[in-house]
């Protein structure tokens, strides 16, 4: 891991510059790549002459569900990283601290796993076959950069404390906890 790349992420931003960018961040991960998702999705589905699977109120409510509950657990994250984390989702302003409370508990990546799902949440609104294969795609590359270089910044910056954690805690997908298991790694 490169040197400058711990050290950008190990510098603390105050916290009224973090606030600023959220209305940034939130106007293109709420509104454009949602609407750029059904889009592109919508075109691959023409051009391949792939259906349009729709089964209202099925598709409706599901994709319903699947949209809100990946955005709450999103702004839950969000939250955490800003307040507990001192930093934002963004690796230019990192988070200071290491964070290892729920949903960090069940899953390294709770932010990753409720944008999967939201934005599938969407594409299966949207009817579309183009806008899943998307996400599974833009998941693909997200979750190989997560494990390429943000697990190694993650382990210069926070040492053994994020090592065992990671030991502990599974990638993205949570697993039931055994009854009287150890707690995931240091508290915070």
């Amino acid at each position: 891991m490169p040197d400058w790349v711990v050290k950008q992420a190990g510098k603390e931003y105050p916290l009224r510059t973090r606030l600023l960018l959220m209305p940034i961040l939130a106007a293109i991960f709420l509104v454009v790549l949602p609407l750029a998702l059904v889009y592109l999705g919508r075109l691959l589905d023409r051009s391949f002459g792939w259906p349009e699977l729709t089964s209202p109120p099925l598709t409706t409510v599901l994709g319903g569900l699947m949209v809100l509950g990946g955005w709450l657990l999103g702004v839950w994250t969000v939250y955490l990283q800003v307040d507990l984390g001192r930093g934002t989702p963004v690796p230019v302003m990192a988070t200071q601290k290491l964070i290892v409370r729920p949903p960090y508990a069940y899953c390294r990546n709770p932010m990753a796993l409720g944008a999967i799902v939201a934005y599938l949440g969407v594409g299966v609104l949207a009817g579309s076959v183009g806008a899943a294969l998307l996400v599974i795609l833009g998941a693909t590359v997200l979750l190989s950069y997560i494990r390429v270089t943000e697990e190694k910044e993650l382990a210069a910056r926070f040492g053994e404390d994020y090592l065992a954690y990671r030991r502990q805690v599974p990638f993205l997908i949570p697993q039931p906890r055994r009854r009287g298991g150890a707690s995931p790694g240091p508290k915070g």
